[in-house]
């Protein structure tokens, strides 16, 4: 089924240590548009994602991928069309940056399948496109935190899925690396992918197509950034610690209120 919304998510709730972490949250992510998901910390921004992403199984709820249930997918066919980036992402401390990043290769070709020449393709280009690829040869446990994190965010970028979910992508990303993160996020919405942010930078959230706003497991908000309402709610939920202020045309950007 072809769909203009990849991912819907329907009444999910989630228990965790006895207490609902993830209460009643419907949501669709459409093709072609950036979405952040922000919130306090405790929100369940991150546990939301898992849930979309079918790392977790919903207490109640269901998440449909290209129309059909999560569960009814194979995991390699899934993966082909759902790409994500953990929090804290993984890999073995002793493989090469350029095999991490052809890991994300791997729902195409398979575990004994040979990479083919668009595989490579895939690989350089995400590595480009996160500029790590002067460090393609060094072991991961040789790299700083920035450097990690562009391999691990090149490997989800480099799987090519018409979905891609990242918790915290600009996790230890110094300026110009965070702006190019952006604009490739920009670049993918706008090439039809249906791209998932949290974020806990707020003035990079606000240059999102669509801002989720969570807090107590709920959906508090959830429209554009230029919408006041999704403003005011996200000032709201930060008990008013911030304020959000124009900076030109209809962009945004959040500073502390001391």
């Amino acid at each position: 089924m072809v769909t203009d919304e990849p991912l819907v998510a329907r009444s999910l709730a989630l228990d965790l240590g006895g207490r609902r972490v993830i209460d009643g949250v419907s949501l669709a992510l459409r093709a072609g548009q950036w979405t952040a998901i922000v919130g306090p910390n405790g929100a369940g921004k991150s546990t939301l994602l898992s849930l979309l992403a079918g790392l977790r199984a919903p207490g109640a709820g269901t998440v449909e991928l290209a129309g059909r249930p999560l569960g009814a997918w194979t995991a390699r066919a899934r993966a082909q069309r759902l790409s994500w980036l953990s929090q804290q992402g993984e890999a073995d401390g002793d493989i090469a940056a350029r095999d991490v990043v052809r890991l994300g290769r791997l729902p195409h070709h398979g575990l004994f399948g040979v990479a083919t020449a668009d595989d490579e393709k895939a690989v350089e280009a995400a590595m480009a496109e996160t500029e790590s690829t002067r460090f393609a040869q060094r072991r991961l446990s040789e790299l700083s935190g920035g450097e990690r994190q562009r391999v691990l965010l090149a490997r989800a970028l480099a799987v090519q899925a018409p979905v891609l979910l990242l918790d915290e992508p600009t996790t230890h990303l110094d300026a110009p690396h965070q702006r190019a993160l952006v604009r490739g996020l920009v670049a993918r919405a706008r090439a039809g992918v249906a791209v998932a942010a949290v974020l806990h930078d707020l003035t990079l959230a606000l240059a999102a197509d669509r801002i989720v706003v969570l807090a107590r497991g709920r959906v508090q908000a959830d429209g554009p950034p230029a919408e006041a309402q999704v403003r005011r709610t996200l000032v709201e939920v930060f008990d008013h610690a911030l304020c959000i202020e124009p900076i030109g045309g209809t962009r945004f950007a959040a500073l502390p209120s001391l």
